[in-house]
């Protein structure tokens, strides 16, 4: 395995607190669009966590398996 590549975890403790409520919000199948920041869900398209999907941003398989191992820091905040 390849160390240039950065595990779900490594990317979770990348993100700021707001990043992180946005991901966590696309969660739900009707997300809270007061917790979608569209700042936050523009960065978290360039890191290729989300993606487009219809009338609303989705989780890309990648940002499904950084919510999914998260991080301590975040989860607890």
């Amino acid at each position: 395995m390849s160390t240039d590549v950065m595990q779900p975890i490594d990317i979770a403790d990348t993100l700021d607190p707001v990043q992180w409520e946005a991901l966590k919000a696309l969660c739900a199948p009707s997300p809270d669009p007061r917790r979608l920041s569209a700042t936050a869900l523009e960065q978290l398209r360039r890191s290729e966590l989300v993606e487009p999907g219809g009338d609303r941003p989705v989780l890309s398989a990648k940002g499904r398996q950084v919510v999914i191992c998260g991080s301590p820091r975040l989860w607890n905040s």
